[in-house]
């Protein structure tokens, strides 16, 4: 469905299409807040006050950019401030939570120490992201992680082309960097 039709769907109150988008674009959208906010919990209830905003200002939208993008920046926009908020009040206990949180069930069957190696690899590489500045963490996880076009992400974030493919190159080479210094034992700045 285009834009036009699916702002029209949502603007009429259609459950059915709004719980299709919500579906679908909520996992790259809550990996997006995750990076701004301290626990997986935060990352959540950002969320779904973005779909609350969402569902509130969809009247409003003008189309200047797609619909997705004007999500995405919603998103941003709520996780930005609650990780400002989050980040100076964050209980003992979330880090606990956060160390218990059981992993993702494996694709296939793995021995212990393929599991082991792929969740090393998997926090090397989730630390290595984390470690970004901001806008190359943004960048490198709208693009490489949600998926979207280069233009939409320039909209979303109000930079230049130019600009967009420098702030994901180096963080492209950072994290790669991180990552093989992981895999070699040999850690990298």
């Amino acid at each position: 469905m285009d834009d036009d039709r699916l702002v029209a769907a949502l603007r009429a109150g259609d459950e059915a299409v709004f719980s299709d988008v919500v579906a679908r674009w909520s996992p790259g959208l809550l990996r997006l807040a995750r990076l701004h906010v301290p626990s997986q919990e935060v990352a959540e209830e950002v969320l779904q006050e973005t779909w609350l905003a969402v569902l509130r200002g969809i009247d409003g939208f003008e189309g200047r950019a797609s619909l997705r993008s004007w999500v995405i920046g919603i998103l941003l926009n709520q996780a930005r401030q609650h990780g400002r908020r989050e980040r100076r009040s964050l209980p003992f206990a979330a880090l606990r939570r956060e160390r218990q949180r059981a992993p993702l069930p494996p694709a296939r069957p793995e021995a212990p120490g393929e599991r082991l190696e792929a969740e090393a690899l998997r926090h090397a590489l989730t630390a290595a992201i984390a470690e970004l500045p901001p806008r190359q963490r943004e960048v490198l996880t709208m693009r490489d992680v949600i998926g979207l076009p280069a233009d939409q992400v320039c909209t979303v974030l109000g930079v230049s082309e130019g600009n967009q493919r420098v702030l994901l190159h180096r963080a492209r080479s950072r994290v790669r960097r991180k990552v093989e210094g992981h895999l070699t034992g040999q850690a990298q700045p």
